[in-house]
């Protein structure tokens, strides 16, 4: 299994304390982090996107590039770019960039988003976003691996001969689609033969499953080569301590007010609440990473023997000191990832992966993975 950490970059008070970081503090403790994580031996680090609400992550691309220049290996990815509200020209020039710059790690995460405020601040009508999501994906694809494209659909002006730069750095950067409770990104995904990065942050574990069983069939139904039908989990925050009840005692009413603060209307899609709306039933039955470093093992065997997952991602409790954060970044690293790695084999940024040799630090021995995932 590969490993990625997820900042959303939310910027709230710790719900016990009160103690809240400046805004400057709360961007370098980001890039500080996403460097620990790839010293550590992280495969990716991920950085979401959010317009509306206590986040600071609406001009992400600018922090994705202060990742590229500062580390070397780690893949950066996205968790997840908002195409639906996005311009798919201006997507395809800013992430080319940070392709660039990074020297091929780049690999985003599409999705609709899961701000319903965050939809008229861009002039999208509520139910419009999977078929603003749709259309732009089927462009930026194109806008990736085509020069002079013409070009018209529904939600923007037409094109004509456009050839967007820079180009990336070796193909077509690989997509994921993000999904939190839906079937539509998954069918999309399906549709293309793309990744399924789903959210396993707020629901049943079954609940998920039928999404990445769907994925599955939608995938296959469209003739990919399963080969490449690769799928990432999320887990929601990771707490390692010495014991369940260290856990539970020191995190537990931090976890119950940022449930109670997500669960505001307005704050997330409607009728995509988080169901685990305590501590202990969190640990016994949701995603969250709570607990003793062998707890943490089993509940991530427990969810990939449902679903079967390559790239295993999670959130630190950005609201603790930093400090706290990076011993318990360090200690997963050094107690966990061994032995999930062991458990679990994969074939995502191996050589069996076109991908896996993209990347300049790989030797850049593949000068087009989307082209040989394509079959062109």
């Amino acid at each position: 299994m590969r490993f990625q950490l997820l900042d959303i970059l939310p910027h709230l008070q710790n719900p016990v304390t009160g103690r809240i970081v400046s805004t400057s503090d709360r961007y370098a403790q980001a890039l500080n982090t996403t460097q620990r994580a790839e010293q550590v031996g992280f495969d990716a680090v991920a950085l979401g996107e959010r317009h509306a609400g206590p986040f600071l992550s609406a001009g992400v691309t600018v922090l994705l590039g202060a990742i590229a220049a500062t580390t070397s290996r780690v893949r950066i990815q996205t968790g997840v770019t908002v195409l639906s509200i996005s311009d798919p020209v201006r997507i395809a020039e800013d992430f080319a960039t940070i392709d660039q710059l990074s020297r091929g790690r780049v690999e985003i995460v599409i999705g609709k988003g899961n701000e319903a405020r965050q939809l008229p601040m861009f002039g999208v009508e509520p139910g419009q976003q999977w078929d603003q999501l749709a259309e732009k994906y089927e462009l930026l694809r194109r806008l990736w691996r085509e020069e002079n494209v013409t070009w018209e659909g529904k939600f923007r002006g037409a094109l004509d001969g456009v050839t967007t730069l820079p180009r990336p750095y070796a193909g077509a950067p690989r997509v994921w689609h993000g999904s939190a409770t839906t079937l539509t990104s998954a069918e999309l995904a399906g549709k293309w033969g793309d990744p399924l990065f789903s959210a396993n942050a707020i629901q049943p574990r079954d609940n998920y499953k039928v999404l990445i069983d769907h994925y599955r069939a939608e995938y296959d139904r469209h003739g990919h080569d399963p080969r490449y039908a690769f799928v990432g989990a999320g887990a929601g925050f990771l707490y390692l301590a010495d014991s369940t009840q260290d856990a539970r005692e020191h995190f537990g009413p931090v976890y119950e007010k940022m449930v109670e603060f997500f669960n505001k209307p307005g704050n997330h899609t409607p009728g995509n609440e988080m169901v685990f709306r305590d501590i202990d039933h969190a640990i016994a039955e949701g995603p969250v990473l709570v607990g003793s470093p062998q707890q943490i093992i089993d509940k991530i065997l427990y969810f990939h023997a449902a679903f079967g997952h390559d790239l295993q991602s999670f959130s630190l409790p950005t609201m603790l000191p930093h400090e706290q954060q990076l011993e318990m970044l360090e200690r997963f690293a050094a107690e966990v990832i061994p032995v999930v790695r062991k458990e679990v084999p994969t074939t995502l940024w191996t050589d069996a992966d076109p991908y896996g040799a993209r990347p300049a630090f790989a030797g850049k021995q593949v000068p087009d993975a989307a082209a040989t995932i394509d079959g062109r």
